[in-house]
């Protein structure tokens, strides 16, 4: 089998099929962007749809955001005009970005489409975030050749990051 051949690593398999531009960072910014931006507005929105809305807008908003500050910061050190392909590059190599910030949503309008309460919802789609969160943690350890408790011992650090969506949850509400 050789090096590239995903079908010995299914976990790599995954993540290309997740995140196509290889961007695996910015498949982290946007689980922990959406849910803390779901622990921030929940509450201080009408509807569910109305709580979509606004994360899915600051989600587009911080993706269109992180591009330009690369695009930008790369003419502030080596000047350049600004080019629409450099942009439009920025922004497809940032998309993984918007697959992250989509699961949380994705979750909070299964569960709000289940029949629970709005707070429920929101509540299942920041779990999400922290299970995503362990499960890339568990994902880099497996590529990293870890197994058995130096695997699960990865667990804790994606769950702590998770767990200060929460924290600022109890914060801000």
């Amino acid at each position: 089998m050789d090096e590239g051949d995903d079908s010995a690593h299914p976990h790599r398999l995954a993540l290309r099929l997740l995140v196509p531009g290889g961007n695996l960072s910015g498949l982290v910014y946007g689980t922990l962007t959406a849910g803390a931006l779901l622990a921030a507005e929940a509450g201080r929105h009408e509807t569910v749809g109305d709580l979509v809305e606004a994360v899915t807008i600051a989600v587009v908003l911080y993706w269109v955001a992180h591009a330009y500050a690369a695009v930008l910061g790369r003419r502030l050190e080596r000047p350049a005009p600004l080019r629409l392909s450099e942009v439009a590059g920025a922004l497809r190599h940032e998309a993984s970005l918007l697959a992250g910030g989509a699961a949380p949503v994705a979750v909070l309008l299964l569960a709000h489409a289940s029949g629970v309460s709005g707070e429920t919802a929101v509540t299942a789609a920041m779990s999400a975030s922290v299970a995503l969160l362990a499960a890339l943690e568990v994902v880099a350890g497996a590529r990293a050749g870890l197994r058995g408790l130096r695997l699960s011992a990865q667990v804790p650090i994606g769950a702590l990051m998770g767990l200060g969506i929460f924290a600022l949850k109890i914060i801000l509400h």
